[in-house]
């Protein structure tokens, strides 16, 4: 075998006598710490208890605010409420129109 020749994981090389990961090479200064992606994949996939209750009121402030914020503000209180401001904001238009020049 040569001494160029890549080894599995953990073997050593023929004639250096030392262990060389080829897998994994220059990751090995961050052990534990991790980065962002890998502490919220922790958090998603971890399934403890406080990370289940955060992900849900992450979750509903993301979609109560918006709802919140389109709900604000005058309401109709039924259909048929709506039917009448309907009937009256057409009503004012039909009447407020200026009528058509008589054709000959």
């Amino acid at each position: 075998m040569l001494l160029h020749e890549k080894k599995s994981l953990g073997e050593t090389t023929e004639g250096l006598g030392r262990v060389r990961n080829w897998g994994n090479m220059g990751s090995q200064t961050n052990l534990g710490g991790g980065g962002f992606r890998a502490k919220m994949e922790h958090y998603i996939y971890s399934g403890e208890k406080k990370h289940v209750m955060a992900g849900m009121a992450i979750i509903g402030v993301i979609f109560g605010v918006p709802w919140y914020l389109m709900n604000r503000g005058t309401k109709h209180h039924s259909h048929q409420d709506y039917l009448e401001k309907a009937d009256r904001a057409r009503n004012a238009r039909l009447h407020t129109a200026p009528s058509p020049a008589p054709s000959k």
